[in-house]
């Protein structure tokens, strides 16, 4: 497991934003700028898993709840 995986949500996105703010208002080299959007596109893409690990807990919750029973 790599340390991005490692991240909660609310870090790996905090850290997105940084990232973002820093190729924004920043005149990077060329592979200091390719290394950030390559790391940004990590934190991206685990961001987007943990939202939908969500979703489906939430989806199942739901089931659970209109089929009155308690999600195993």
């Amino acid at each position: 497991m790599d340390e991005i995986e490692k991240l909660s949500y609310e870090a790996a996105y905090e850290e997105l934003e940084a990232l973002v703010a820093q190729m924004e208002n920043s005149e990077l080299p060329l592979e200091t700028s390719v290394a950030l959007y390559e790391r940004g596109q990590k934190l991206a893409a685990h961001c987007q898993a943990l939202l939908e690990e969500a979703e489906l807990k939430i989806k199942l919750v739901d089931e659970a709840s209109a089929d009155g029973g308690a999600p195993d």
